[in-house]
């Protein structure tokens, strides 16, 4: 690890010299972006990886939008919006003066089209449950839309904010069938799709047209002529490029270099502090030894969650104290202190007391049975820190963690499976309920709901969660569920990520946002001086 930060920041301290002669030979107006992985393909609802997000947050538009506090909904294609008192009813007005990029007016007929091939199961999306449960979406006139539920839905206005529910022109998509989003795209965004070149580049062009751009920016026009969207999976690679004037901006940051990058005069570093990306562990609680409401217990207390986190993000990630950051909408305090706190004394006494006793190689035996469990992930830098180190604090206590991490070409597949005992994984949210109804609804079992957690207090009240009438019954309903969910140890909370931008000095009104773990939100009032 020494030897890698040296290398780093050799690159960096080398490349210093020729930034200023290799940044001039970059086009005047061009915003470059580094970024580690590509997507698979950039059509809305088909796609659920942050890197398509990046991109179709700038070829596309949302009904609505998210502030920087990441709890504020405001308009977007939609100026303004009513909601009935039953909760079943959203009506939303349009602007009048949005065109797509080849020119074509938006109306009332390319919202209904897109939210109902979001939703259609030919479109195969994985995230159709996110537009709501939809009764009909119509259009009154060419700038009205009625969105009518079958029963309320809360979270609604959170979910139109998200890139899957963009809004795409019917006629490119019919003409490019399963290749929109993949060799060509048709939306209203502040920029156009040039051109891209799969694990290489994404090229994109200003939107001429563009002026309705979210009113959270100052200036609702992109300031920049082109962004390319430029793949370097190498890390010391990408931050020689950014120093080299190769690039202008990247969110992924080794997270080692961090604090050194605070002392390099030619890149500005910001934090979006509102940023919702978790870190955690869950057990299959219907499987043999993480059944035992000791073993989760004491697991929570074994592992030294804040070393954990800072031996695998050297500071660039805060150690989980409950479930949820406490900054969403719809954190439960409570709940977040009832989860207990590093104490491998407490956990020894906790499986003393359930009659976990410690065999001949230290592994606790009970009724036979060893205190040893099977743990799947996906195989990252991070999480190979992570597992050996909560691995070793397990180890401290009595219990065995068995580790496989796999691929992620087939680790999606593997942990759709039911041959594990616990898993690791990360994920973005929005609020409290986005995220607990994704993972502890009894009806996403197996997946995502990989603990198989069956519970039918907790559908209830994730249920009144989604369709209270009232923002405070829904609030009761989402605090109790945590409440619930963390007196059973379900999880091992581990790490809140956070998101850093880092920008050339050339780089003027960026500013982290955060949505759906995207730190460039739209590319707006982003302006480059040379």
């Amino acid at each position: 690890m020494r030897n890698w930060l040296t290398a780093g920041l050799l690159a960096w301290s080398v490349a210093a010299p020729v930034a200023d002669a290799l940044a001039q030979a970059t086009p005047r107006n061009t915003l470059v972006v580094l970024r580690e992985i590509d997507a698979d393909n950039y059509d809305p609802p088909r796609s659920t990886a942050r890197s398509a997000g990046e991109v179709v947050y700038m070829l596309s538009d949302t009904l609505v939008s998210l502030d920087w506090d990441q709890r504020t909904v405001r308009p977007g294609l939609a100026e303004s919006w009513t909601v009935s008192e039953d909760g079943k009813l959203y009506t939303f007005r349009l602007r009048r003066d949005v065109t797509f990029c080849d020119g074509k007016p938006f109306t009332a007929r390319d919202v209904v089209y897109s939210i109902n091939r979001w939703i259609n199961p030919e479109t195969r999306s994985p995230v159709r449950w996110r537009a709501g449960p939809v009764k009909e979406i119509r259009a009154v006139d060419d700038h009205t839309v009625e969105y009518e539920l079958t029963e309320p839905f809360g979270e609604l206005l959170y979910q139109l904010t998200l890139f899957f529910g963009s809004i795409v022109d019917q006629a490119t998509v019919e003409r490019l069938g399963q290749n929109f989003g993949v060799q060509g795209f048709n939306g209203t965004g502040p920029f156009c799709w040039v051109s891209w070149t799969p694990r290489q580049e994404m090229v994109l062009q200003r939107h001429p047209n563009y002026r309705w751009g979210p009113p959270i920016f100052q200036n609702p026009s992109p300031q920049v002529d082109r962004v390319v969207w430029r793949v370097i999976p190498e890390a010391n690679t990408r931050l020689a490029a950014m120093q080299t004037g190769q690039g202008d901006v990247t969110q992924y940051i080794p997270y080692i270099a961090l604090n050194q990058l605070r002392n390099v005069p030619t890149v500005r570093l910001q934090r979006q502090e509102n940023y919702f990306w978790d870190y955690f562990l869950g057990f299959k609680v219907d499987k043999p030894v993480v059944s035992d409401p000791a073993i989760r217990r004491a697991v929570n207390l074994a592992v030294n969650r804040p070393a954990v986190v800072q031996a695998t993000f050297f500071g660039a990630a805060d150690a989980m104290r409950g479930y949820l950051n406490p900054n969403v909408t719809g954190f439960d305090r409570e709940a977040a202190e009832s989860v207990p706190s590093f104490n491998p004394d407490e956990a020894r006494r906790v499986l003393d007391e359930a009659g976990w006793r410690a065999g001949p190689d230290g592994i606790r035996v009970k009724d036979g049975q060893r205190a040893s469990f099977l743990l799947y992930g996906l195989q990252t830098n991070e999480w190979r820190r992570m597992s050996e180190a909560i691995q070793a604090d397990l180890r401290r206590v009595g219990i065995e963690m068995r580790v496989q991490l796999w691929d992620a070409t087939v680790g999606w597949g593997r942990l759709a499976t039911q041959e594990f005992d616990a898993f690791v994984m990360s994920y973005p949210y929005i609020s409290a309920t986005d995220g607990f109804a994704l993972y502890f609804d009894s009806r996403n079992r197996p997946t995502p709901n990989r603990m198989n957690w069956s519970d039918a207090e907790t559908d209830r009240l994730l249920n009144i969660a989604k369709t209270g009438l009232s923002a405070e019954e829904r609030a009761r309903a989402i605090g109790e569920a945590q409440r619930r969910i963390a007196s059973q140890n379900v999880w091992l909370p581990i790490a809140h990520e956070q998101l850093w931008l880092a920008s050339s000095q050339r780089v003027e009104g960026l500013r982290p946002h955060g949505i759906y773990g995207v730190g460039i939100y739209k590319g707006l009032d982003v302006r480059l001086t040379r």
